[in-house]
């Protein structure tokens, strides 16, 4: 974990309620997908913790929904603007098991961090399919990017309005592959880990307090004791989970 100054290099709205803000600072911190951000938002106590879509060594791109107060502030923000960060927290996904076929679901703003990890794996060489889950054709976001990096994708909407109509489980039963990655909301999370036919890993999204193990607000049970979403997680292995 490391605290930094990020300037702000664009922040943009990329579907409804969604932004896309793109930062430039030290992003040595970062070494896996699926690690977070905590962003210190003026005039709140709490931090607010935020998926890491993809980063190189001088830039983060983020991508969050407007649901409150605090990424209220940050849809306001303009280029030129500093946020203060702490980088580099949480445990990311592992792409050694991930055999060469994997799978990718992402569920609304469980889609971020799904992006990097597929450039990851595409970058090893894998066969990436991706499912990018949303309610509605304008909630949809970042299809032609996925495809733009050469992965395979399918697009649900529960009402039907783009893609397969239903959940991204109805996608997910007619696939063959050889590992999956995920990250949602949780009756999401569940649904993928019942319907999944191999191993795989689960990005939980939870409320936190510090963002790094100490506070042990995101404590959850699991089959190996407990664990801290924020400094253990958020990426949790299927056989490890209790529901």
């Amino acid at each position: 974990m490391k605290q930094a100054y990020f300037k702000v290099i664009s922040n943009k709205r990329i579907a409804k309620n969604v932004f896309e803000m793109k930062l430039e600072g030290d992003t040595s911190a970062v070494i896996t997908p699926g690690q977070f951000v905590n962003i210190k938002i003026e005039g709140e106590f709490l931090r607010r913790p935020i998926s890491i879509c993809d980063y190189d060594k001088n830039s983060l791109t983020l991508i969050y929904k407007v649901v409150g107060k605090g990424t209220s502030i940050m849809s306001a923000l303009v280029e030129g603007s500093w946020l203060d960060l702490l980088v580099g927290l949480g445990n990311g996904f592992n792409t050694m098991d991930s055999g060469e076929n994997p799978v990718l679901i992402g569920g609304g703003v469980g889609v971020p961090p799904m992006y990097n990890l597929a450039r990851e794996l595409i970058g090893e060489g894998k066969k990436v399919s991706v499912i990018l889950g949303f309610n509605a054709k304008d909630e949809v976001f970042y299809e032609e990017e996925f495809k733009e990096l050469g992965a395979d994708v399918y697009v649900t909407t529960v009402d039907g309005s783009v893609g397969t109509k239903g959940f991204v489980t109805d996608v997910l039963k007619n696939l063959d592959y050889s590992y999956f990655y995920t990250c949602g909301p949780l009756p999401m999370l569940k649904a993928v880990y019942n319907t999944s036919k191999t191993s795989g890993q689960l990005s939980f999204e939870e409320r936190m307090g510090c963002g790094f193990g100490v506070c042990m607000g995101c404590s959850c049970k699991t089959k190996y004791g407990n664990k801290r979403i924020c400094a253990d997680g958020p990426v949790l292995v299927k056989e490890e989970i209790i529901w």
